[in-house]
């Protein structure tokens, strides 16, 4: 069951209008080429008490015919800094807007959440066929 003071808290996560992540044209699509970004830099906020929560945002992925663009991408990532949601919306967010940009032929997002009252979080979205 869900707790009713969550009530009406994330619903409009899924529709969320978020900036638009850039890219550019990979000149080696048919290569087995896999491109990691990682940040500890990541920060949104706990949509109950409205604390801060950190993270370190690691995203894998094979592209096709497009690359993530970095500066846009830190860009995008900033639009979250003040934004109430859970871990588990932000990684599907961050796949679904990076899948839509770059059209990888797969793409895995791991939050990795600081602990925070002893419970450490990690969670992970994933798009096709995801390699190891």
């Amino acid at each position: 069951m869900i707790s009713p003071s969550y009530d009406d808290r994330q619903d409009h996560i899924p529709a969320l209008p978020t900036p638009e992540i850039e890219t550019f044209r990979f000149l080696f699509p048919g290569s087995d080429t896999v491109l990691e970004v990682e940040t500890s830099e990541f920060t949104c906020v706990c949509p109950k008490t409205g604390l801060p929560d950190y993270a370190t945002l690691k995203i894998r992925y094979r592209p096709n015919e497009f690359c993530l663009e970095l500066k846009s991408f830190k860009e995008y990532l900033l639009f979250f800094r003040n934004l109430g949601i859970f871990h588990e919306h932000v990684v599907n967010v961050l796949a679904r807007d990076f899948a839509k940009a770059c059209q990888p032929k797969w793409l895995e997002v791991r939050g990795i959440f600081n602990a925070r009252g002893g419970i450490q979080t990690t969670a992970i979205a994933t798009y096709g066929d995801v390699q190891p």
